[in-house]
């Protein structure tokens, strides 16, 4: 039985962070697929390709200029799911619009699943899979439950392009001075979406180590809630985000 927190995070989860701390923004949040920009979603958010529904630009510029590089992921993206659906509904798209929606609580739990806080090493070796099961909401961040989590080897990820898009971003996110690209798998039956998270390294990332960190991610996906902040504690206190 799976115990559900009110207020999982934190007895003052909703607290908003300071200013000072406003700048110190860590991977783990979206990243612009050209450029590398860091997204502020209080100022502007990304916009995410709308073949794929994965990959996420600052600009229309950022997009139009990365297109040549990424169609051959993008394409095969669409031509994998076209078709695949669940009492009617188009489960792929629908998986694609869930984990935009929950981005940021997906990367936060791959981050806690695979221990990068203390053994960043994980980050070349697992994966983090969590099952979903379709729910009857109809709006988009709330069409599936949690039905399970697994941590995973990397090698659950066999197509090829997949695979060479990860790397790709890790080669980029070690060049930065990162330690790679955390992979959190989002499963429904035979459907998969494959959310790659760049990590920088634990010494720049203030993010709490927490284990449970599965309660608080079906907390929050089946209270439909899509304001999930991951939780740092800092020399200046506790902040969210």
């Amino acid at each position: 039985m799976t115990t559900y927190y009110s207020q999982p995070a934190a007895a003052n989860y909703h607290t908003p962070p300071s200013a000072s701390h406003a700048s110190m923004r860590q991977r783990g949040y979206r990243i612009c697929d050209q450029c590398g920009s860091v997204e502020t979603p209080a100022v502007s958010k990304f916009r995410l390709c709308g073949g794929c529904m994965t990959t996420q630009y600052c600009s229309p510029a950022c997009q139009k200029v990365h297109w040549p590089s990424h169609k051959a992921i993008c394409q095969h993206t669409v031509e994998q799911v076209t078709g695949v659906s669940y009492a009617g509904d188009n489960i792929a798209k629908s998986l694609r619009k869930f984990t935009s929606a929950h981005a940021t609580l997906f990367g936060w739990a791959g981050f806690q699943a695979l221990q990068l806080k203390r053994l960043p090493s994980n980050i070349r070796q697992n994966a983090l899979l969590i099952e979903l099961s379709p729910t009857n909401y109809t709006e988009s961040h709330r069409r599936f439950s949690v039905a399970a989590t697994h941590v995973v080897p990397r090698t659950y990820i066999c197509d090829p392009l997949v695979v060479a898009d990860i790397q790709r971003r890790e080669e980029r996110c070690r060049a930065a001075g990162g330690i790679g690209t955390a992979v959190i798998i989002i499963q429904c039956g035979s459907v998969s979406q494959v959310m790659p998270v760049e990590v920088d390294p634990p010494s720049k990332i203030s993010w709490d180590a927490r284990d449970d960190w599965a309660h608080v991610l079906c907390h929050f996906v089946d209270a439909g809630r899509t304001d999930f902040q991951p939780i740092s504690t800092t020399a200046r206190g506790i902040y969210y985000g």
